[in-house]
């Protein structure tokens, strides 16, 4: 459960679950957050401007001239109990994902480095069922676990100036996918056409912490021809 709770700045707390990363954690951590929203919701508590889940930490931001430090600590630490037992499952997806050399740039650098063949690193990839722990870095970027310890390789020394929006990628055990252009160090196994944030969007964001996603694997045909809004339409 929460090891402490503490100020964070003049107007927040953070919530400290540890500092293990693991679904079993990560689990309390999405479970805290979603109580809070429904609380917020609900109008039980005023004051909170956003809370912002971690892999082993949340932390929350309150409005000083609604509300004070002592008391949003008070009440997680009433519900901390309610939530324990509240969590429930996140939304599981279903994502597309095309190998083409095109796009899947440093296959061979992770063959190399993990003495797999291509084939099987992308026959393991489309096996997993990887665990959202949180959104970061970008809007809308998934911090996806847990990858098979066989896949692990490190980061680029030297990031790349621009990586293609939709490239999945991995690093350690982690997959992720980039929902814009953007520098990075990450392995690019493959790309998703899919559109991941849409700040037009009452929910701007595709995914959420705790949700699960699989991929499947598409042609670059199929990739070119992909329509966001059937997608959408089919998991809705």
């Amino acid at each position: 459960m929460i090891k402490q709770i503490t100020c964070y700045g003049d107007s927040g707390v953070i919530c400290d679950f540890g500092d293990e990363v693991k679904k079993e954690i990560n689990i309390k951590v999405i479970a805290l957050f979603k109580t809070l929203q429904q609380k917020i919701i609900n109008q039980e508590i005023k004051g909170i401007k956003n809370c912002i889940p971690s892999y082993n930490k949340l932390i929350i931001f309150f409005d000083l001239t609604n509300t004070t430090s002592k008391k949003i600590i008070s009440f997680v630490e009433s519900i901390a109990k309610e939530q324990t037992n509240s969590f429930s499952e996140g939304k599981q997806w279903t994502i597309p994902v095309c190998y083409d050399k095109e796009f899947g740039i440093d296959q061979q650098r992770v063959a190399d480095y993990t003495k797999l063949s291509i084939d099987t690193i992308l026959e393991k990839h489309l096996n997993t069922i990887f665990y959202i722990y949180m959104l970061g870095f970008a809007p809308g970027f998934p911090y996806m676990g847990d990858l098979e310890n066989q896949l692990y390789c490190p980061r680029l020394k030297t990031p790349r100036v621009k990586i293609n929006r939709g490239s999945v990628i991995i690093a350690e055990n982690f997959c992720a996918i980039y929902p814009y252009d953007s520098p990075g160090g990450w392995n690019i196994l493959g790309n998703t056409p899919i559109e991941l944030f849409n700040q037009d969007s009452s929910n701007p964001s595709l995914f959420s912490p705790g949700d699960t996603v699989k991929f499947y694997q598409i042609s670059k045909d199929e990739h070119q021809k992909f329509n966001m809004k059937d997608f959408l339409n089919n998991v809705s």
